[in-house]
This record gives structure tokens, sequence and C-alpha cells, in this order.
């Protein structure tokens, strides 16, 4: 479903460059559900934008549901944005419409595209679990009910790929548990590709595979030994969850850079910029702090 290369992206502002992607690598498979994670600042939302045809990259190749981002015109990047692509942000002031109830909110995009609405939105709500609050306005809608109806409307467009900014980032932990379950019946009953962004690395327990970006590249991915389907199968027989559910993995690049995880420069004293002895024991790639006399 998506295909990043070597992406770079370059924001200019005057004199002044900011390169919020250098390098990065990522593949991601139709009908996946996987989150990306990363500190302020790491480029994960700029990834996110250039993956809902929201700005384009400054170089590298970006192929979404086999088309090429790269080589859209803007009336292409429009029908993407139609027909591909939805889109769920943090902020709801982005998603809604204050003095629209929550049906009509809905109703919007599908009138805007020329289809059956009402059938079509009730569907919707009765998916996201609001059926029941289809008549109210947001005002009278908690947090957690207004990120519903926000993840309602972008599915009005009947996408293939969902993204989702934050969208957990303003509601409380038994919310969040809730909106995470919601991307998942989505993504396991429609067969949709669910890409989420999130600075908390405790959604990994709902995800089969997370992706970290630190400094503009993809640094480390963190998979599920097992299916979470297959954990939760478990636990239902009572079987206790294992503590090591994932395995981490640092990302290597074509060119043969990786980046260590901090924590582990840190357990051999080693710094996180200068130099490291490498070796090779015993089949395997070894990586040594420099000695006293070396590091001078």
């Amino acid at each position: 479903m998506i295909h990043c290369e070597n992406l770079v992206k370059i924001y200019k502002a005057a004199d002044l460059e900011v390169v919020a992607l250098q390098g990065l690598d990522l593949h991601v498979e139709a009908g996946e559900l996987m989150a990306i994670i990363g500190n302020s600042g790491s480029g994960k939302s700029t990834l996110l934008n250039m993956l809902g045809g929201l700005d384009r990259p400054s170089a590298g190749s970006l192929t979404v549901d086999g088309k090429d981002l790269l080589k859209f015109t803007e009336r292409d990047m429009v029908r993407y944005k139609r027909e591909t692509v939805g889109f769920v942000w943090q902020n709801n002031a982005r998603n809604l419409i204050p003095y629209l109830t929550a049906l009509e909110n809905v109703e919007l995009p599908i009138l805007l595209q020329g289809r059956r609405r009402r059938e079509r939105a009730l569907d919707l709500l009765e998916a996201v679990g609001l059926s029941h609050r289809r008549s109210n306005k947001l005002n009278q809608l908690s947090g957690g009910e207004q990120q519903r109806v926000a993840i309602a409307i972008a599915l009005a467009n009947h996408p293939k790929l969902l993204l989702a900014d934050e969208p957990t980032g303003s509601v409380d932990t038994r919310m969040a548990n809730q909106i995470l379950d919601i991307f998942r019946d989505l993504n396991r009953r429609m067969g949709l590709t669910v890409v989420i962004v999130t600075h908390d690395p405790l959604l990994a327990k709902k995800v089969d595979r997370v992706v970290a970006i630190r400094d503009g590249k993809t640094s480390s991915e963190i998979i599920r030994k097992k299916s979470y389907a297959e954990e939760m199968a478990e636990l239902e027989e009572g079987m206790h969850a294992p503590e090591d559910s994932h395995v981490e993995y640092a990302v290597m690049d074509k060119a043969g850079r990786l980046q260590i995880p901090a924590d582990l420069l840190e357990a051999v004293g080693a710094k996180q910029a200068g130099r490291m002895r490498v070796s090779v024991e015993e089949g395997r790639i070894v990586l040594l702090p420099p000695e006293d006399r070396e590091s001078k």
C-alpha cells in the first residue's frame, strides 16, 4: 500500500532550511494496522502529511496504492484525497463543524460526492458506535465521542488508507483504548490499511508493528511475536500474556547505516555521536566503544 524510499523533505523560510526527513524508508502492506512513533520534531507528522497528499516530498520516491505521488498534478492530488485516503486529526476543530449534528457532519462529505448520504452516514455512525448520538451537536458530545465522529467522517469516501494523527492525544486512557479498538475493528472487517502517528510507545500493545522515526529517518521497528488476535484468544482461555510480547529491530538503510537505540549506547558507555569499533565475532557484527586513547 505504501512504499517510501530515501524520502527527503526540506522546509525553507528566508535563509533558513529545516530538514524534516532525511532519507526515510518505509513499507506498509495493504490491510496492515501499524503505528509510527517518535519524539516531537522527529518527522512523523511531516511523513503523515505527505501520505495524505497535504505536502510534497523534496526528493526520493513515494508510492501509495500504486500511485506515484511525486508525479501528481494538482488535479491528481485532489482526486487522491477524495478517493484514496481518509484523515483523522488530533484537533477536532479540523474534522468537525460545531453547529451541525453528528449525523450532519458525516453527511457533508458524502453530499459533496453526490451519493445517497443519509443511509451511508447512519451506517458509519453505527460502525463507530454512535448511532444513538446522531442528533446531538458537538457541544453535547464528549471528546472521545467527537473523535469517533471524526473517524466516521474519514471513512465517508470509502478510503483504502486511513491516516490518524495523534487520535488518542486528547482523551483519557479508557477512551483511547476504545478508539484504538475501533481502528482494529475497521482494519479487520473492511480490510482497511490504518497508519496511526503517535508519541505514545504503549500503543504497541494494540498494533502488530510499530515503526520508530528519529531525526528524520526510520530508526527501528517493534514487531509483535504473536498477533493481537492470538494474544486476546489466549487471554480468554486463561493464559497469561507474555511480558516480552514484542521484539525490536534496528533498521539498516541501503548504505549500511543504522541508528542504535540511545539506551543501548548508554548501557555500554558509548556516546550517541562519535566513533565505534566494529568487529566480526563468531558470525556476528559487534559494536564496541573506542578505547580511551582512541577517543582522545
